[in-house]
């Protein structure tokens, strides 16, 4: 398994780590942690093509995104090529709770909007790298290392929306907003979810 890539910095982000109970949650539905996670970077491009059409005036964020939004893709390429040695279908199924939690509490004028927008990538994108990390050492070998090899780029990809808001908006704007949809994260990863998904909370009780 390819080494591990030091990601302190996205933990020391981070409110809390996931919770164990994902971990196991993960492994006992591994076909559905392939799936959602091939929707999770499909729609992580989706999220960065719309910022894209949506704020063209922003040149640092048109060059940032654009690339970002290429490797998401090739991400995805990467998962369904392993569904498809594995023979694990692509159904269609129903998103997490997780980032319709977090845009609840985006503001709708701009350039608040933007900044908020800007601040939940960052957040999913830390997110997404510290649940690979916390996964990839309990999986097979092709699955494992595949996993860590996603650490540099979803490191990179949350200090490029984080620095983007960064750029937009003063340092205490930034933090006043970060206490916010951080918390509002932390109450998403530690409750309850009926469905497992890839940011799922942890399993309600049966």
């Amino acid at each position: 398994m390819s080494a591990q890539v030091d990601i302190s910095h996205i933990l020391d982000f981070l409110p809390c780590a996931t919770p164990r109970a994902w971990v196991d949650w993960a492994l006992e539905h591994p076909e559905l942690l392939l799936v959602d996670h091939a929707n999770c970077e499909k729609k992580a491009a989706s999220t960065a093509l719309n910022l894209m059409y949506r704020y063209t005036d922003q040149p640092k964020l048109l060059n940032k995104l654009s690339r970002l939004a290429r490797e998401e893709l090739r991400h995805f390429e990467q998962v369904i090529a392993i569904m498809g040695r594995r023979g694990v279908d692509y159904p269609q199924i129903s998103a997490a709770r997780y980032a319709g939690g977090l845009r609840e509490q985006v503001r709708r004028a701009e350039p608040g909007r933007l900044v908020d927008t800007l601040l939940v990538g960052a957040i999913i994108e830390a997110r997404s790298c510290e649940r690979f990390a916390a996964i990839a050492p309990e999986l097979d070998e092709e699955l494992g290392s595949f996993y860590l090899s996603l650490l540099k780029s979803e490191s990179r990809h949350f200090l490029d929306y984080l620095q983007l808001a960064r750029g937009i908006a003063s340092p205490e704007e930034v933090e006043g907003r970060l206490a916010l949809l951080l918390e509002t994260e932390r109450a998403l990863v530690e409750s309850p979810d009926v469905e497992f998904r890839f940011h799922s909370g942890v399993p309600a009780p049966a």
